[in-house]
């Protein structure tokens, strides 16, 4: 007589995959039965006042009446007097300089910030603790500093 092909290896491996299959079919039932008791949630829901969203309706005596004329769409131009005008041209100290690389750190006098300098930027041929004059521009990674001279 020949031995059944079913093994216990084989029996545990279909139980375990029966198991998967009615879990599976009880996760999806149950998904079912909250999205219909989901569904019986807030049908409306209204902006106070404060811009908050409720289930109640706002109180009409609270309602504000808008000129539509008064809105302004885009960009409201700036006011120029209020812009104090910057010297461009700021002084510093070379807190640090390599001839050899190329570049250094210089740091403003007025609010102790450190902007870089690189050689390029130079108008005058510069060293550790020199004071400077400089302009400032906008670089790959922060403020540079440019048109450097010595005082």
């Amino acid at each position: 007589m020949a031995k059944s092909q079913q093994t216990f290896n084989k029996l545990e491996k279909e139980k375990k995959r029966l198991k998967k299959r009615e879990d599976k079919l009880k996760k999806k039932e149950a998904r079912k039965a909250e999205a219909k008791e989901k569904g019986k949630g807030i049908q409306f829901a209204y902006v106070d006042y404060n811009g908050n969203l409720t289930d109640t309706p706002p109180d009409p005596s609270q309602k504000i009446k808008v000129d539509a004329k008064s809105i302004e769409i885009g960009i409201p131009k700036r006011d120029d007097s209020d812009i104090e005008e910057v010297d461009p041209i700021r002084n510093g100290k070379v807190s640090f300089y390599d001839s050899s690389k190329g570049f250094g750190f210089i740091i403003d006098t007025e609010n102790q910030e450190k902007y870089f300098c690189h050689v390029s930027g130079l108008l005058d041929e510069i060293a550790e603790n020199d004071k400077v004059t400089f302009e400032l521009e906008r670089g790959m990674k922060g403020m540079n500093a440019v048109r450097v001279k010595k005082v």
